[in-house]
């Protein structure tokens, strides 16, 4: 990881996808015990996964990881709070507007 430069890695992984009425998801596990760090990005490869309703899939995949330089990542520590703060900013409520 250099100061201004990006670097990629590769990872196996396996994706789960659920498409169940108790749950509606998909993670991604790397196998090899790779983390990703603030401001890193991953895609896996391979076709589109499609799983049918009720059903749980499971797949494994290759993932590249891009990790961020020491800037980016310095910069998404310091405003990730802000934009985590974003997504706090409504509520629900059983009132009524008028």
């Amino acid at each position: 990881m250099g100061l201004l430069t990006r670097t990629r890695e590769q990872a196996p992984c396996e994706v789960t996808i659920s498409h169940r009425f108790e749950e509606l998801s998909a993670h991604v596990k790397f196998l090899n015990g790779a983390v990703v760090n603030p401001g890193d990005s991953v895609q896996v490869h391979g076709a589109e996964i499609m799983a049918p309703y009720g059903e749980v899939i499971r797949e494994e995949r290759t993932a590249t990881i891009i990790r961020a330089s020491a800037v980016e990542r310095l910069w998404t520590r310091a405003t990730g709070d802000f934009e985590f703060m974003e997504l706090c900013e409504f509520s629900f409520s059983e009132e009524v507007l008028s």
